[in-house]
């Protein structure tokens, strides 16, 4: 497509904007209805511990997505000499669960509890006791209902709860829902409805500490929408909050806000059953689109749905690739007292490729990439730390193998799981997210880490703001086809890709690792009771 072409398409709005807040870097990016990215921005972030509270100010998120929008307009300004002031559709997205309570004023009553918050063990457990269904920890109904149990003042006052992309674009539009695969991480979805499960509706309003509230669940929870229905119109308070600058103009279709899963599955094109696709960054998790249900409750086992509704046995971890992030800023500051002056691509090259000549097992080494706690190890308090006996092979190429082995390493434990002991099967198995920017390396260490083919597309790095964008074209027109057939037939007709295949040498050197992970996890959770945070 030529300049003139894009130029045409931005002035007649057949473009499509996704933003998506991520843990560490809020994106936007716009993309024609051909689904050809065209212009970027972006925001980088980090959440903060406050009183032991895994947080985000609401003022950094509109910091973030107005900084990325205006740097997105400022390149089709520059690229293409033309004001942005009206887009085709647009969609938000952002990192799942939580807990965003507000009162009637659209007050926020306590501050942003995010994902990454293990506070709300006794809520989880008991829920999915209730429900017989589990309910992580991360959960927004185990945040809530922890609430409750604390005696929280501030819940007799909840009008409205949603997620972080559910607050967005209730702002942007005016409307309190969400789309179907982000409220299946607020509460169980009925996947004959596709809505909440009206019989854990009413099992949850009848317990007693809850009866006690003037407010039902139903009333309190954001609508659950289907991919391809509209959520709403830009309206011009909407537009305002959006670009500042007064540009834009109001009444575009907003699409149904989806979390970073569901628009990883987009981004990979892996939401028709018997597909799986894996997201690594802060946190990892694997989304396997089931055609048949467990055999039973999981507690490391969440189950959520595409944005089409379809059910996914999802395997979530809290922490993955930040250690690894520490690790090269570190070596980066060494290069820089050397006089040596690296990007950060080349950085994480350099190191990702010194483990290729690392020993299989990492040498004996352990890495703990435990930023936050851990549910599926177990981990209460995460306190990243390296361990190694005396006899370990301590070398440069052996800790980043090590670095890059712990990253998966509870999601491995997670997927043992869903492959051997539920015997899930998987067409494909598409992984993406920004360990995968860096070619080959994390690609082969995932695949031989759980000894299956593990396929990388060409959007691997950038996937979930353009997985928005798609579902946002998705609502503007979806040609009368499901989501996994336009997806099909229209987004991913050319798609380029390369699929790596576990080496069998690998595979057991990482058996053995993970065996020694296992052995020294007890170090982590000692670690985490006596080195308190201050």
């Amino acid at each position: 497509m030529n300049q003139d072409d894009i130029k045409a398409k931005i002035v007649n709005a057949h473009t499509a904007l996704g933003i998506e807040l991520g843990s560490t870097r809020i994106k936007a990016v716009l993309v024609t209805d051909d689904f050809q990215t065209i212009a970027s921005g972006d925001f980088v972030w980090e959440n903060e511990l406050d009183h032991h509270i895994w947080t985000y100010p609401l003022s950094k998120v509109w910091e973030g997505v107005q900084t990325s929008y205006a740097k997105l307009a400022a390149k089709i300004e520059q690229e293409y000499g033309l004001h942005l002031t009206k887009i085709g559709t647009i969609g938000i997205s952002a990192m799942m669960h939580g807990y965003l309570p507000f009162n009637r004023q659209g007050d926020l009553l306590v501050s942003f509890r995010t994902w990454r918050n293990n506070i709300t063990g006794e809520a989880a457990g008991k829920l999915t006791y209730l429900f017989d269904f589990n309910i992580p920890e991360r959960w927004s109904i185990a945040h809530l209902y922890q609430a409750i149990l604390n005696h929280e003042a501030h819940v007799k006052d909840i009008d409205f709860m949603t997620t972080l992309a559910g607050y967005v674009s209730w702002r942007l539009s005016g409307q309190k829902n969400i789309g179907i695969g982000d409220a299946s991480g607020m509460f169980p979805i009925d996947e004959a409805s596709h809505n909440y499960d009206q019989k854990m509706l009413d099992q949850f309003a009848k317990l007693p500490e809850v009866a006690q509230f003037d407010w039902q669940i139903q009333d309190i929870l954001p609508k659950p929408l289907m991919a391809g229905e509209i959520a709403g119109y830009l309206t011009k308070a909407g537009a305002k909050l959006l670009d500042p600058s007064g540009d834009l103009e109001a009444g575009t279709i907003i699409a149904p806000c989806e979390g970073d899963a569901g628009t990883g599955m987009v981004a990979t094109n892996a939401v028709r059953k018997r597909t799986g696709n894996i997201s690594a960054g802060t946190s990892a998790f694997s989304m396997m689109v089931l055609e048949q249900k467990l055999h039973k409750v999981h507690r490391d086992i969440d189950m959520v749905t595409t944005p089409a509704g379809a059910p996914v046995a999802m395997v979530h971890t809290n922490n993955c690739s930040s250690d690894i992030n520490a690790w090269v800023s570190l070596f980066g500051q060494f290069a820089k007292k050397l006089g040596v002056d690296l990007s950060t691509n080349e950085l994480y090259e350099k190191l990702f490729d010194s483990s290729l000549s690392g020993d299989q097992d990492a040498g004996g080494l352990v890495n703990f990439s435990y930023l936050s706690g851990e549910n599926i190890t177990k981990v209460a308090k995460g306190r990243p730390m390296l361990v190694r006996k005396p006899d370990s092979h301590f070398s440069l190429a052996n800790v980043f193998k090590a670095q890059l082995y712990a990253a998966f390493a509870p999601l491995k434990i997670g997927m043992d799981i869903l492959l051997r002991e539920e015997h899930i099967k998987s067409d494909v198995l598409i992984a993406q997210g920004g360990l995968f920017k860096t070619p080959v390396v994390a690609q082969q260490v995932l695949a031989d880490v759980l000894n299956t083919p593990i396929t990388v597309m060409s959007n691997a790095g950038e996937g979930g703001p353009w997985g928005m964008a798609v579902l946002a074209l998705y609502a503007l027109n979806n040609h009368d086809l499901s989501l996994a057939d336009y997806l099909d037939q229209r987004v991913f007709v050319d798609a380029e890709s390369s699929t790596l295949y576990p080496e069998p040498e690998s595979v057991k050197g990482y058996e053995r690792f993970i065996d020694n992970y296992k052995a020294a996890l007890p170090a982590e959770v000692a670690a985490g009771k006596s080195m308190e945070l201050k």
